[in-house]
């Protein structure tokens, strides 16, 4: 059995796309499957289900105490003691590329793999900046997801496009996000991480510096907080891992005068969100599991909310 979770918030007409794209896939399969959209807003499952008429599609009333909280109902509401069983999480407002599922699957014939995770690609055009340092941090974290894979070692999810098998978690802390704290459980269980880069995932990323700061920093604070929580986690985002990694990698990346200033720019940008982060975190503003109520419109690609 695959299960799709689809969660969003107040985004009807992205969801259905992403719903439709993912359905079209998982017939494809000729497996059985099951699509969950889990939101708080009752007309959004009104508006889902005029338009999706598929009897393996179920609505899961979120009740809007955060996303790790829906998640541990959804653990509850869909387990399996099958470790054949998929769960697959993905978002709303993001829209897999064609195959998406099947490479996620096929990475699962690894008996030993436990936790897979798709590529994330950008759907921002290069010609500005903020389209530009998408696409420059996305191929940054390809990089180091790709050489973590093949040295066998810990790597922590994306949230846009992930899956686990089935009965190995249940529940997860409420004050860190899931996709760091999934993998690890999972990984001290001892099952391998995945990486399947041609599980493409298509994301809008903020095109404007309010909404890519607030994206940003929320991210920071939420990574922090799992140092605390679970500190003998390896940390794959951290503003030291940061430098090592990624400082050489995107000065090489300009082509043209225009990138070398936008690449300078988003150093300086970086630089300044983990010092607002960490000035946050003192201040006692600490990562608000309940983010979703306060999202960002930016990054949503039908212009919803």
């Amino acid at each position: 059995m695959i299960t799709v979770i689809i969660t969003s918030y107040k985004e009807p007409k992205s969801t259905l796309k992403a719903t439709q794209i993912i359905l079209a896939q998982l017939k494809k399969l000729k497996k059985d499957f099951k699509i969950v959209v889990c939101d708080p807003f009752p007309e959004v499952e009104e508006f889902l289900r005029e338009h999706i008429k598929e009897k393996k599609f179920e609505f899961f009333p979120d009740p809007g105490e955060g996303k790790p909280y829906a998640l541990n109902l959804l653990f509850e509401q869909y387990f399996s003691a099958n470790k054949d069983d998929i769960l697959i999480f993905t978002d709303g407002d993001v829209f897999l590329g064609e195959n998406a599922i099947k490479e996620i699957m096929s990475a699962f014939e690894d008996k030993t793999v436990g936790c897979v995770t798709g590529r994330p690609i950008p759907i921002n055009p290069k010609n500005n900046k903020f389209g530009y340092w998408a696409h420059v941090v996305y191929k940054g974290i390809d990089k180091t997801r790709q050489r973590l894979d093949k040295e066998k070692k810990f790597f922590q999810s994306t949230g846009y496009l992930f899956a686990i098998r089935n009965s190995l978690i249940t529940d997860i802390p409420l004050d860190v996000p899931e996709d760091a704290v999934i993998p690890y459980l999972i990984w001290k269980k001892g099952y391998r991480n995945k990486y399947a880069p041609k599980a493409t995932v298509y994301v809008k990323y903020p095109d404007n510096f309010q909404d890519w700061l607030n994206q940003r920093v929320r991210t920071i604070k939420a990574h922090e907080n799992v140092s605390k929580l679970i500190p003998d986690m390896p940390r794959t985002k951290s503003f030291f891992n940061e430098i090592k990694e990624g400082v050489l990698f995107v000065l090489l990346q300009p082509r043209t005068p225009v990138q070398f200033f936008w690449t300078m720019e988003l150093c300086i940008a970086r630089l300044y969100i983990y010092q607002k982060s960490f000035a946050d975190i003192k201040n006692k503003k600490a990562f608000d599991p309940g983010w979703r109520e306060t999202e960002i419109k930016s990054t949503n690609p039908l212009g919803e909310r």
